[in-house]
């Protein structure tokens, strides 16, 4: 039964217009994604937001790292400021490609063409 929850996954990524990736592939990007998002918070998010660590630490599914980054864009605006925010998120983004269905990808904005 083991096989069915990543193929099912896989299945309805696919009809919701997203890649079909490996289900080891999208573990060690999620890995490396977790491990981004907490080296830019740093250590000090432990004590003053630690639900936000705990909530990309344990995130289930690429989906929850994907839902977190606007609370993750609030904190690294509140330490470093919102343009710096805005370039780390960019990156973070980025490193979400080709894992979540298209409906999910960030739209382009007029507010990043300045």
């Amino acid at each position: 039964m083991n096989w069915l929850k990543p193929n099912l996954k896989l299945s309805f990524a696919t009809l919701l217009g997203g890649a079909v990736v490996a289900p080891k592939d999208i573990e060690d990007r999620m890995d490396e994604i977790r491990s981004m998002i907490l080296l830019e918070l740093g250590e000090a998010m432990k004590k003053t937001n630690p639900r936000l660590v705990r909530t990309v630490t344990y995130a289930p599914e690429v989906q929850d790292l994907w839902y977190a980054r606007g609370e993750v864009m609030a904190e690294l605006a509140a330490m470093h400021g919102e343009v710096p925010a805005r370039k780390k998120i960019a990156h973070i983004t980025g490193m979400f490609r080709g894992l979540l269905p298209d409906a999910l990808n960030s739209r382009p904005s007029s507010l990043t063409s300045q």
